[in-house]
């Protein structure tokens, strides 16, 4: 099972690893960008003195007349399809070739790319190295727009290298910028070198922020989802349930809040139908005693001693329904018990003795020791046995029997039964069979307190017929 902690830890280790194998990467190829930039200029440098050389060995010398100097420099220029210009000893321009006239023209950002070589007889030759302009762009075969033939100089810039020539007037790949196709928004200088190794880690950074952000927010969405669940249960909905999502923490803290927040509810449900059914239960006898006090003064002497007892008895009532009242609520309220070692035969024996019921019980239950508490199970038997004298006669019988893993103590009677469809709803709090009176005795607590003593012992209570007539109640316990 996948857990929050691991995913988190693979998705910031993910991202970090992405991270530095990008930027190695990058700063691999700028170091090779530059590298190759300084290898490429040193040999244009190298070419550019021996095209100088060249030059000044097929020019004029400098004491002939300016214009015949221009003329063979200018037809030089056209045959080496070469940018170029050439100046006198004193600095005065002799010649500028079209091809560069026409590129300053269009583009004054390329003077920057101008390199001089000084002849042995002091005039300058300047020579345009080859590249793009500043967001300049190739157009259709490696032609720059607006200018009529290719650029120059690509095949012999590619052949200084040894690589083969490409096509013409592109440049080779370690002389482009890194950020060529942006060069058109960038300051002159930050698509290469420094700065844009530096504006490549930026934009990586971003995207990999970018990217983690769905990431971090499928984590955190069901926590939020969870978190407003809880707030709409502690304002007062308490049917309120989240959606249980995934196999990990969140979905076992979702699964652990839906529980938790059924059983709080089952809780104050049963808190407030005890309330109602005990306040209408306790109007019954308080209004008997009411009756009977305010007739004492006006009951003759022989009457006096049956009202007595009538109020002794409704006192009882009200003694009995404030005590299983409490119990209910105690139990509703306590999520374990205090188990200990008891005597289920002795206990057994000691309630049977009570009602005058019979004790059955097989050799395996003979000093049976058995995990419980003593005070709940006593009363849950207790009521069993009180509740088969009231309905069923005085020929009770008790058995205690072990079936497989588990230990059952059953009472059984001769009474008229419990209909089938009646025998599940007699074991709700304050529910009574149709047809038995309030004068009949009990308030309907006693089987649900049977129940609730059982389910807190990990077991169960039913209601069956009995062979022959009558009914039998079973408490199953695991053994």
């Amino acid at each position: 099972m996948k857990t929050l902690a691991l995913r988190i830890y693979l998705t910031v280790v993910t991202v970090l690893l992405v991270f530095a194998l990008v930027s190695g990467w990058l700063a691999q190829h700028n170091f090779e960008h530059e590298r190759s930039q300084v290898q490429s200029m040193a040999a244009w440098n190298e070419r550019a003195a021996a095209w100088g050389e060249l030059i000044e060995n097929s020019l004029p010398p400098a004491t002939v007349a300016e214009e015949e100097q221009a003329r063979v420099f200018l037809d030089w220029a056209d045959r080496l399809r070469l940018a170029m210009a050439l100046d006198n000893p004193q600095g005065h321009r002799i010649a500028t070739s079209s091809m560069l006239e026409d590129r300053l023209q269009r583009w004054p950002d390329t003077r920057e790319r101008m390199q001089q070589t000084v002849l042995s007889d002091g005039r300058v030759l300047w020579v345009m190295r080859p590249g793009l302009p500043r967001g300049g762009r190739m157009g259709p075969g490696g032609i720059m727009p607006g200018i009529q033939g290719p650029l120059p100089m690509r095949g012999d810039v590619d052949g200084m290298h040894g690589g083969p020539p490409g096509p013409p007037g592109s440049l080779p790949p370690h002389m482009q910028p890194w950020l060529a196709p942006l060069g058109w928004m960038m300051p002159p200088g930050m698509a290469h070198g420094v700065p844009a190794l530096i504006i490549c880690l930026i934009l990586l950074f971003v995207a990999v922020a970018v990217g983690a952000w769905p990431v971090a927010n499928r984590l955190t969405r069901r926590l939020q989802a969870l978190r407003t669940g809880v707030e709409a249960f502690g304002s007062g909905q308490l049917q309120h349930r989240v959606a249980v999502e995934g196999k990990d923490e969140v979905a076992t803290l979702a699964q652990s809040f839906n529980e938790a927040a059924q059983r709080i509810e089952d809780l104050v449900t049963s808190n407030r139908s005890l309330l109602a059914n005990a306040s209408h239960e306790l109007r019954s006898p308080l209004a008997r005693l009411k009756m009977a006090v305010s007739m004492m003064s006006e009951m003759p002497p022989e009457r006096m001693t049956q009202l007595k007892q009538e109020i002794h008895q409704d006192i009882r009532e009200l003694d009995a329904l404030v005590e299983e009242v409490l119990l209910a609520s105690r139990l509703d309220s306590r999520a374990d018990i205090d188990r200990h070692p008891i005597d289920l035969l002795g206990m057994a024996t000691e309630e049977a003795n009570r009602v005058w019921a019979h004790v059955e019980a097989e050799p395996d239950m003979l000093n049976q020791s058995y995990q419980a508490d003593d005070r709940l199970l006593r009363r849950a038997v207790r009521n069993l046995l009180e509740n088969a004298k009231r309905y069923g006669g005085a020929d009770i019988v008790l058995k205690l029997a072990k079936v497989g893993k588990q230990i059952e103590i059953s009472v059984c009677d001769h009474g008229p039964g419990v209909p089938e469809d009646q025998r599940e709803r007699i074991f709700e709090p304050f529910y009574r069979l149709p047809g038995h009176a309030e004068h009949a005795g009990g308030v309907g607590l006693g089987l649900s307190l049977v129940r609730q003593i059982a389910q807190r012992h990990g077991g169960h209570v039913r209601c069956e017929a009995r062979e022959g007539g009558g009914s039998r109640f079973v408490i199953t316990l695991p053994a």
